[in-house]
């Protein structure tokens, strides 16, 4: 399917225009200025240990959704300036998610290992929702494989997290942060509409957003993917290619693009919170699984070429990779039932 060339003078009387769009936009600098001064406060030890890393994930989530409205609305805005806040915006929010993905990966890797060997692991360091208790089976230790495997994976990725602490810190502290601040800071009172833009609809905008989604599932192999651990997915997962599975891609950019639509579905709501389809909640948590588990095959396989290390570590770490990819899969069923649910109508 075509995407829609959107044509501010298709607008109708009642829908939601450009002026939603600039309160929607203000909205959004405004909660991003909020996480900053939050962030700066818990940097003081004001908030907590986990402070700074909800602060973070605060500055992420705004900067994403200004970054979203200035690129599916890129044509009621000023196209330059527009373009070069998206641009900043994709540093900082990559380079605050870097600490938080690494300690992630680790917490999951980990987990399966001990899930693999039939054994208890330690929790996570990366915050999980609080679950009903139940009842652990006996701890039973890891075997020297997969305890060598565990101590390497341990190794690299608090090495790669301590990095990213470090370049978040730096980045923050930069000329170039206090840039993009200031420009937040200035979409917060002004938006920059193009010229005629305060009365346009954004349907057309919004609804060519669900087209680049829909094109691209329709692009994907949704009919393999109704067979979790299919067998050209397995084939790739025994290539010697070192890069990241060829396959991986196109459901990575169906994930941001369910991502922008989903945030563009948010403009005409304001600053009020959205009622939300819940079937694309569950298709976009799909897809972060999907995400998560193909990082986590390709951390496992990074460390699998570490030299000189022991057979048995290499072995238990080959096992991992092979489990990741099955999440993959499995991630890849659950998102064509929940897409195929949410497209075929009712009876």
């Amino acid at each position: 399917m075509a995407p829609r060339h959107p044509d501010p003078a298709d607008s109708e009387p009642g829908e939601a225009t450009g002026a939603a769009l600039a309160a929607h936009l203000s909205a959004r600098a405004t909660e991003f200025l909020r996480a900053l001064r939050l962030h700066r406060e818990t940097g003081n030890g004001a908030s907590g240990a986990d402070g700074p890393a909800k602060a973070a994930r605060a500055l992420r989530r705004s900067a994403r959704r200004v970054s979203a409205g200035l690129y599916t609305f890129r044509g009621l805005l000023d196209p330059d300036w527009a373009d070069e806040t998206r641009a900043e915006l994709a540093w900082v929010s990559g380079t605050l998610g870097l600490e938080h993905a690494c300690a992630a990966r680790l917490d999951r890797l980990l987990l399966a290992l001990h899930r693999l060997s039939g054994t208890t692991a330690a929790p996570p360091t990366v915050p999980a929702p609080a679950k009903a208790p139940t009842t652990a089976p006996p701890a039973v230790p890891l075997t020297i494989g997969a305890a060598r495997a565990a101590a390497l994976l341990d190794r690299r990725l608090t090495l790669a997290r301590a990095r990213a602490h470090s370049g978040a810190l730096e980045a923050l502290s930069s000329a170039r942060f206090h840039a993009l601040a200031d420009r937040i800071a200035v979409l917060a009172g002004d938006v920059p509409l193009a010229p005629g833009a305060a009365g346009a609809d954004l349907g057309p905008y919004a609804a060519a957003a669900e087209d680049r989604l829909s094109s691209a599932v329709a692009a994907l192999p949704l009919v393999t993917a109704g067979h979790p651990y299919n067998a050209q997915a397995l084939a790739d997962g025994l290539s010697p290619d070192p890069a990241p599975r060829p396959q991986d891609g196109p459901w990575h950019q169906v994930r941001l693009l369910l991502r922008l639509h989903r945030y563009a579905r948010e403009v005409p709501c304001g600053a009020a919170a959205p009622a939300e389809d819940p079937r694309l909640r569950a298709a976009g948590h799909a897809l972060n699984r999907h995400r998560d588990a193909a990082e986590a095959a390709v951390a496992a396989a990074q460390a699998a070429r570490t030299a000189r290390i022991a057979p048995a570590t290499a072995y238990a770490l080959g096992v991992l990779h092979a489990d990741q990819r099955h999440e993959v899969e499995a991630a890849r069923f659950a998102f064509q039932q929940t897409w195929q649910r949410r497209t075929v109508p009712a009876r």
